[in-house]
């Protein structure tokens, strides 16, 4: 019966200790833009530390965050462009722009044929002429009823995809003076399927 009494009064107290102690949603701190009395200079917030800049914001590269050059859209690729480059760039424009701009950029993808307006087609003479950091902008900033991809899409990635943009105008438009000297040319114009055999 002692034991029962002990064990009761010690629950009972435990149950008690949590209001002589502040919870951590009522616990002292220090709130943004507010005054205290706790730094020398009675602001809460601090200074960020001199000669700090914030994790991803220093950008010392001006056209590679913006495809401009003095205010003007830029024509030239910030980093060479592979294999490995193309092969990524088709991998996100499939992803994000086929749905409007079609897989052959033709400008009448998925969403435009269910009724949304017409997509740029990147085949069109002005946009043939356009210099690559159009494009750049146009995914970072949108264009129209385009929006803009830089929440979804990194900027390596937005230059990936404009690099297969160009690949993409030159497939549509290629001619065969633009094949090296010395390469043969296949007669046939159907494309060779995955699993046919070489010969």
């Amino acid at each position: 019966m002692a034991l029962g009494t002990i064990l009761a009064s010690g629950l009972l107290l435990a149950g008690c200790d949590r209001g002589l102690r502040l919870d951590m949603h009522i616990q002292p701190k220090l709130k943004p833009l507010r005054a205290s009395d706790f730094f020398a200079d009675g602001r809460a917030s601090r200074a960020l530390p001199a000669n700090t800049i914030p994790r991803g914001e220093l950008r010392e590269d001006t056209y590679y965050y913006s495809g401009m050059i003095a205010g003007k859209e830029g024509d030239v690729m910030p980093f060479p462009v592979t294999r490995e480059v193309l092969q990524r760039g088709q991998e996100r424009y499939n992803i994000y722009c086929s749905p409007c701009h079609s897989y052959v950029g033709d400008g009448n993808g998925m969403i435009v044929q269910r009724g949304y307006r017409k997509a740029g087609n990147f085949h069109d003479p002005k946009l043939m002429a356009a210099p690559i950091g159009h494009f750049y902008d146009v995914i970072s900033n949108g264009f129209g009823v385009m929006p803009d991809y830089s929440a979804q899409i990194t900027p390596r990635d937005r230059w990936n995809i404009a690099a297969y943009i160009r690949a993409l105008q030159l497939s549509q438009h290629g001619t065969e003076a633009m094949v090296p000297a010395g390469t043969k040319l296949s007669d046939s114009t159907e494309p060779e399927s995955p699993g046919a055999e070489r010969k």
